[in-house]
């Protein structure tokens, strides 16, 4: 791939501008995935579909994927860790499964009586954590389609984020100015983390001792998961954080936010990296951001329907911290299950 285009006024910083769009949804872009295969992604729409693209190409694969009939737009997307499966929200509170292969849905769930926000794979595959607007957070065991843990009543008003940590031993959710640690067996609430603004978005560490949360605020703070104490803050970002997503070796971030902007951040400081990434007709809203396995793209979902993707890798590089996307756990070491077709 090319480096990503570049411009500069005399006396402003350097703007960087995405490598790719994927044009095509009618609505805004709401969440992504990268598949194992590094060649592709997934993305999901307030228009109520789900749609193949070819990362290198920017091009859609086929038509699009849409449940008959359900019109309810599709807030959050997650991979299963087989890479075989997605998982999907949507406003209308419903949960669904969806085969990568066939495009097809294969299992509907539905008991949230208000949108979905946020679904998260279990470490193992078999259970999927939802969590609504409505308050409630369900657990669900993928064969049997039964909620095994919950609803768990969290007395927020409502849930933005859910996060299981490494081992799914516990979850961590996030709503209106308070992230809640949960058992993930008993559904027992472990701890309660009072915050002065709504959290939105939630990422564990991959070694389990650090937690990510981004805030309503415009913050991102980091917290010790053995004491729960907050043990960095990185600002940058305008307005509220929607989406972080962090690599597996756990030096680098990028989150997207309302401000209109993604940013990339050097957890070995906890500073930003290189300009903030202009979503220039977001009008005030990247609702996403995924990094790929190997850190070296990241593609944003946008609420003026089109997903970018930004060559992470040289800007990197230009700014002399390319080595953050180094270490032994850095590869996804997940072969692909099929060929997708270009």
């Amino acid at each position: 791939m090319s480096v990503p285009s570049v411009s500069m006024e005399a006396g402003k910083k350097l703007e960087i501008t995405p490598y790719r769009t994927m044009r095509g949804h009618t609505g805004g872009v709401r969440g992504v995935v990268h598949l194992p295969d590094r060649r592709h992604i997934i993305t999901c729409s307030n228009d109520a579909s789900l749609r193949l693209w070819n990362l290198e190409s920017g091009a859609q694969i086929g038509n699009n994927w849409q449940d008959d009939g359900d019109q309810a737009g599709v807030s959050t997307i997650a991979l299963s860790p087989n890479g075989k499966t997605i998982a999907s929200g949507s406003s209308s509170g419903m949960v669904k499964l969806w085969d990568i292969e066939t495009k097809k849905v294969t299992a509907k769930r539905s008991r949230h009586t208000e949108g979905v926000s946020s679904v998260r794979w279990s470490v193992d595959g078999m259970r999927v954590a939802s969590g609504s607007i409505d308050g409630t957070v369900r657990v669900w065991e993928m064969e049997s389609g039964e909620t095994v843990l919950g609803p768990i009543k969290t007395g927020n008003p409502c849930v933005l984020a859910v996060a299981y940590s490494p081992d799914s031993s516990n979850m961590a959710t996030g709503g209106n100015n308070v992230i809640e640690i949960w058992d993930t067996t008993t559904g027992e609430r472990l701890s309660t983390l009072e915050q002065d603004s709504a959290v939105r978005s939630l990422a564990w560490t991959s070694d389990q001792k650090k937690l990510i949360a981004g805030f309503e605020n415009s913050s991102i703070r980091i917290f010790n998961t053995t004491t729960w104490e907050q043990i960095a803050i990185l600002q940058g970002h305008t307005y509220g954080v929607n989406a972080i997503s962090l690599l597996q070796n756990d030096r680098f971030l990028a989150s997207a936010s309302y401000d209109g902007t993604a940013r990339l951040w050097n957890l070995d400081t906890n500073l930003p990296v290189g300009s903030p990434l202009q979503h220039q007709r977001c009008q005030h809203r990247v609702w996403d951001a995924a990094l790929s396995a190997d850190g070296k793209f990241l593609v944003t979902a946008c609420n003026d329907s089109n997903a970018y993707v930004w060559d992470t890798h040289t800007i990197l590089k230009d700014s002399g911290v390319e080595d953050l996307l180094l270490a032994p756990n850095v590869s996804f070491r997940l072969a692909c299950p099929y060929a997708l077709p270009d």
